[in-house]
């Protein structure tokens, strides 16, 4: 199977779009990239920035440059030896305007007369026969009178419109009357107008997540997927794509089954070397992907949490819980009893809240002896405490039956009241003859999402840089052996899976991280500092002060020099700690909104970009270098570390970015390439390790070019030895070695590398960041890394 041997994520949309991203092939090629990977590229709802919201199916959308911008691509990056990763999204489509989704907008108008009425996943009995749809500002009786009938006709809405403001819908057939009384015409549609809150009990639409505008599509039928595929297809077969990423496979019925369907479809498209498919699947901690699926990997998140983790001090962590408890007492909150303990009460809020009209069909669903043996209301309480205990996104039965059990068991344990209605719902849950053991895997995954990454994650703030996607917050660090023991099993067991440290799905950036991972090696210092930032501005609740001014002075760029650029970052953390505040839920909310918490809110970030702007920018000072030594190490472990490096947009620069929309920031590739030609021309001395990001770019690139001139054959590490020997990772990729700093901060306390060597091999190597020769054997470290924390050693 033909695989890249590193990635380059692009981000094609309206305003960067194939045509944009043919014009960087040259500069990505002389980067060192193998492929590019490009972000959804079909016809999504106008002015999406992401792609996931696909609104058709059967062509490249137009405003990201179409079929022909697709061709124009392709041939630009042929002509510089790159192929071709494209993202998918099979789970969903968009339906927030319903009218640029013709399969959706036939549903409205017709209901399941529609030829698409199978494509989406539709609880039609639950409706009355008609599609619920939550956009109206209160209960019908409230706005019905800011509905209005439109009878004039269009090619897609012969009988005319229905409108609510922005939102229009289509009228069903002979049912359009101008002279009807408007509630009269509602009844005799296809569709349900209903209050915007409803959606969380009361939608009988599959979506995904919580998302009511993507709505769920049944790509286990046979004609779904050859409908939902024939495009994508078409680019492989026309050598315009060379592999695929499916996003959100936990979504699907049959995830597995849907990867043997993909590749038996990938094979007649284009033939054995067709084959390369990553899944954006997120694994627990110490969970392992399933091996009968035909795929090449994760999109890994996984390897995202080993080399974070093993660039955190391990030292820091009971100093930063007693910082978290004291801030607890001070805010009058609850210490926490754990992480294990947090998750499990926020994935039951999910369950009792957003998720209720997923868990309402799954008993809709149950057998009849079930329904009539228990309550409803007890049926849902036992559901919501299983999936609250589930201990994994998803299983896959019969495999995974553990998991089930063991959820069932903490369950009841929990809620022994209920021990009786969860014993027998364990049976029907784990019976894969019945539809709702299907469902209710699908109904794991949004729990799971929606209670720990968008919420618990908000919450748990001892230390930002651990609450990633992908992260068990729990891990606080990873020490050498393990980090190499889990590079071990990724090189035997997985090597083609993708590696990564920035996605458009971080919650940071990875070198917003890899500054706040620095606090965990000055615990002390951080707290005093927290304090005098708290006396300045404060929320009022020191949790979220801790994770608000951590993600001040962890993304703060140097473009904050600057009046423009302060207020350019003052605009990016306002919507950031809106988003993290509702997010976390715990004083304000998307649904309702504590307006004083947020003006405090707003008040933080105001004094910290305005009055307190030189005190927060001493700080960042202090502890920037030893962020870029970590933002370096970071970098070289993953692109020469086992799997397939993926660099996401930009961060071949320092990538000091918060949770979306902010990673989706624009890019500025003729920087890039300045930069990069000034560091490849003939004499040019390494550049510093400062603000610039030259020094990373100089990694980003020499580590990508060793990568594809040279097999990595072999994972094998590397030992040092010497007084600071727990300050190195290092290791042998068949020739190449790979030598990186670990907790810089702690390293210059100590004295430095003094005696500690690393060794190799008896024979001369050159550090291609550097130029140096060194004569193998023991290498003293403070020789070694003397210019960089880094060094890309070749024979």
């Amino acid at each position: 199977m033909r695989h890249p041997l590193s990635t380059y994520r692009l981000q094609i949309r309206e305003s960067f779009t194939l045509d944009d991203a043919a014009e960087v092939t040259g500069y990505l090629g002389d980067l060192g990239v193998s492929w590019a990977y490009l972000s959804p590229i079909l016809e999504a709802t106008p002015g999406s920035d992401h792609g996931y919201d696909v609104v058709d199916v059967t062509r490249v959308d137009p405003a990201r440059g179409g079929a022909e911008g697709l061709e124009r691509f392709a041939t630009a990056a042929r002509a510089e030896g790159l192929g071709i990763l494209i993202d998918i999204v099979p789970n969903h489509m968009g339906v927030s305007e319903p009218r640029t989704n013709a399969w959706w907008w036939d549903v409205l108008r017709q209901g399941r007369a529609s030829a698409h009425a199978t494509a989406f996943d539709i609880d039609w009995e639950f409706g009355g026969g008609k599609v619920r749809v939550p956009v109206l500002g209160d209960h019908l009786d409230a706005v019905v009178d800011e509905i209005s009938y439109d009878p004039t006709p269009a090619g897609d809405a012969p009988d005319g419109l229905i409108r609510y403001y922005d939102h229009v819908f289509p009228v069903a057939p002979g049912t359009g009357r101008s002279d009807a009384d408007i509630r009269a015409l509602l009844d005799a549609q296809n569709f349900e107008l209903r209050f915007w809150q409803d959606e969380a009990a009361e939608l009988n639409y599959r979506r995904f997540f919580a998302v009511t505008t993507l709505a769920g599509v049944r790509v286990e039928l046979p004609e779904v997927f050859e409908a939902t595929h024939a495009e994508i297809l078409r680019w492989v077969r026309e050598g315009l794509a060379d592999g695929l990423r499916v996003d959100h496979p936990d979504g699907l019925v049959d995830p597995g089954g849907y990867l043997d369907r993909l590749a038996v479809a990938l094979e007649g498209a284009g033939g054995e070397d067709a084959g390369y498919v990553l899944v954006e699947k997120i694994l627990e901690h110490g969970e392992a992907l399933p091996s009968w699926w035909k795929t090449a990997g994760t999109t890994g998140y996984d390897a995202l949490a080993e080399i974070d983790r093993v660039l955190t001090d391990p030292a820091g962590e009971a100093a930063l819980d007693a910082l978290d408890a004291r801030l607890r007492v001070d805010s009058g909150l609850e210490p926490l009893t754990g992480w294990h303990e947090l998750i499990h009460d926020t994935k039951r809020r999910i369950a009792d809240s957003i998720q209720v009209s997923e868990i309402r069909r799954i008993v809709r669903g149950l057998p009849s002896t079930l329904r009539e043996e228990f309550e409803a209301e007890a049926l849902q309480d036992a559901l919501a405490e299983i999936l609250a205990c589930f201990p994994v996104y998803r299983s896959y039965l019969p495999a995974g039956r553990a998991h089930l059990d063991a959820a069932a068991g903490e369950a009841e344990v929990r809620r022994p009241e209920l021990g009786d209605v969860i014993e027998k719902l364990v049976p029907a849950l784990a019976d894969t003859d019945l539809e709702i053991a299907w469902r209710f895997q699908q109904t794991t995954g949004p729990v799971m999402a929606k209670g720990v990454e968008d919420t618990a994650f908000y919450r748990y703030t001892r230390l930002g840089s651990l609450t990633e996607v992908g992260g068990d917050p729990g891990q606080f660090a990873l020490d050498v052996d393990g980090f190499h023991t889990a590079q071990a099993l990724r090189h035997a067991s997985w090597p083609t899976a993708m590696t990564t440290l920035s996605t458009h799905d971080t919650k940071r950036g990875e070198d917003t991280r890899a500054r706040i991972s620095v606090l965990a090696e000055i615990p002390d210092r951080w707290a005093a500092r927290l304090e005098e930032f708290r006396g300045i501005a404060s929320t009022g609740h020191g949790p979220f002060d801790a994770l608000l001014w951590q993600a001040i002075v962890g993304a703060w760029p140097a473009s904050a020099s600057t009046p423009e650029g302060l207020k350019v970052y003052r605009e990016r953390l306002h919507a950031y700690a809106e988003k993290a505040a509702r997010e976390a839920s715990e004083v304000t909310g998307w649904w309702e909104q504590d307006e004083a918490f947020e003006q405090r809110m707003h008040a933080v970030v105001d004094a910290a970009t305005g009055p307190a702007a030189e005190r927060v920018r001493a700080f960042v000072d202090e502890i920037a270098p030893a962020g870029w030594s970590n933002g370096l190490s970071a970098k070289l472990l993953q692109i020469l570390g086992a799997g397939v490096p993926d660099v996401y947009q930009g961060s071949e620069l320092w990538e000091q970015s918060l949770v979306d929309p902010d990673n989706r920031r624009a890019v500025d590739f003729a920087e890039r390439a300045r930069l990069l030609a000034a560091i490849d021309a003939p004499g040019a001395q390494p550049p510093a390790v400062d603000a610039t990001g030259a020094a990373k770019l100089l990694v980003t690139s020499r580590a990508l070019r060793v990568r594809r001139d040279h097999p990595l054959e072999i994972y094998r590490p590397l030992e040092a030895a010497g007084a600071a020997s727990d300050h190195v990772v290092a290791f042998d990729r068949g020739g190449v070695f790979a030598v990186a700093t670990r907790l810089p901060v702690s390293l210059a306390a100590g004295g430095g590398w003094r005696d500690t060597v690393v060794l190799l091999p008896e024979t001369p190597v050159v550090d291609v960041l550097t130029g140096r020769s060194f004569a193998g054997g023991a290498v003293p470290l403070a020789d070694l890394l003397a210019v960089y924390p880094v060094a890309l050693l070749i024979f």
